[in-house]
């Protein structure tokens, strides 16, 4: 494929494709609660152990992996998870009981944790910094399309031929991206400074002609920025809501609202629905206002920090609100307008961060902002337990207090174009 443009648009959509078999990967457990609690005999808190055990190790390996991105291609790391996904899914669908479901569960987590961060790394690598925004936007839509198609798909899988066969249309649907990945995956040529970074560390000649060496930005210098503080303040916040979403908003509509289960499906569209129009909006908008010679701070910090707070201020409104049209607006808005801060935190940092330490920098803040998965789920959970119905509306207002923190973070802490200039390039 010789036209770099062409090609950059086909990695892209590959990425994109990778994003919604992650996400997949993620929904099927909850989609076959019911069957496989009732299958293995698990009570509801043991099936909410087997849920935790996801995150045991998913954290840890994104800042891992993220610190290996930058030593080895990112190609060959991606098609390395892509795989073990499947290695993960495949013994279930085959067989096995409580302990097997555990440990898959574990291995899945651990080869996703890194998906994120290393996906976007390559996304960017085929283009300059003013038009990484629509194809980092995709790149988080890939998550919302992943839970759209599964929900549907697999259930009608489930319902026809068992439980187990989700598990076995993921691992095949992972080894058909990885078959694809190694024919038209790679990195662009927006990567080659990381190539001459490296080269100069090492004496030798660099893109200018000289063989002078060039030290290592410590990452301590970069994780201490105020623009690396407030993105990932922002997006801890974004990914709280998220987290929510996928575990406990059906709960909520139905138990806490008292939606029947067709309203509740159709507010799940409108949520996802909203969240995909706000992405890919938000990456229209400052794509356009950076083409304009907009600062960063604006195009990337002010308009992710208005949609945070715009967020925030539908869930802090949402459980005093009446029943009907108002309460759908505002569930639609607080959930569905959080998302795109996900793409804006990814670029931000990619600007701040030199090449030869993006993929680090990326997955250290990928790692400190999913653990909102490890705790969301469980804080929402203890909330239910203890007050009943009234403890969803405790974990709305949570919700939108952090939403009003990151939003807060995003407007007044985010300038990547003033701290890069402080870091070693």
């Amino acid at each position: 494929m010789s036209d770099p443009r062409r090609r950059a648009w086909t990695v892209t959509a590959l990425l994109v494709v990778f994003m919604m078999v992650n996400f997949a990967d993620k929904s099927v457990l909850g989609l076959a609660a019911e069957p496989i609690r009732t299958d293995l005999g698990l009570s509801a808190s043991t099936f909410g152990l087997v849920n935790s055990a996801f995150f045991l190790l998913f954290s840890v390996c994104g800042a891992a992996v993220g610190l290996l991105a930058d030593r080895i291609r990112p190609k060959w790391l991606l098609l390395v998870m892509a795989v073990l996904w499947s290695i993960a899914q495949t013994p279930l669908a085959l067989g096995g009981g409580l302990a097997l479901l555990v440990a898959s569960r574990v291995l899945l987590g651990a080869a996703e944790g890194p998906a994120f961060p290393v996906a976007q790394q390559t996304a960017m690598s085929w283009f300059p910094d003013r038009s990484r925004n629509l194809p980092g936007a995709l790149v988080v839509l890939g998550t919302s399309l992943g839970v759209l198609l599964a929900a549907p798909g697999l259930t009608w899988v489930m319902d026809h031929h068992g439980w187990r066969s989700a598990f076995a249309v993921v691992a095949v649907a992972g080894l058909v991206w990885a078959l694809l990945w190694v024919r038209l995956g790679g990195e662009g040529r927006y990567a080659r400074a990381q190539d001459d970074a490296s080269s100069a560390r090492a004496g030798a000649p660099t893109a200018d002609g000289t063989g002078a060496t060039v030290p290592r930005t410590p990452y301590r210098r970069i994780l201490t920025t105020r623009t690396w503080i407030g993105a990932s303040t922002a997006y801890f916040g974004a990914y709280w809501i998220t987290a929510f979403a996928l575990v406990w908003l059906p709960s909520y509509l139905r138990e806490g609202l008292g939606y029947s289960t067709a309203a509740s499906a159709r507010v799940l569209m409108l949520v996802y629905g909203l969240n995909a129009v706000v992405v890919l909006g938000q990456a229209v908008l400052t794509g356009w206002l950076l083409r304009r010679g907009t600062a960063s701070r604006w195009a990337r910090g002010r308009v992710g920090g208005a949609l945070l707070l715009m967020s925030a201020a539908a869930c802090l409104a949402l459980p005093s609100a009446p029943a009907g049209a108002a309460t759908v607006v505002l569930l639609a808005v607080g959930f569905g307008a959080a998302g795109a801060m996900t793409s804006i935190a990814v670029t931000t940092v990619a600007q701040l961060t030199p090449a030869d330490r993006r993929g680090g920098a990326l997955g250290i803040m990928n790692a400190v902002v999913t653990t909102a998965g490890l705790i969301a789920p469980t804080l929402i959970g203890h909330l239910v337990d203890t007050h009943g119905a009234d403890g969803y509306q405790y974990a709305v207002l949570i919700t939108g207090a952090l939403l009003l923190l990151g939003g807060t973070a995003a407007v007044t802490l985010i300038d990547p174009d003033r701290d890069a200039r402080l870091l070693p390039r």
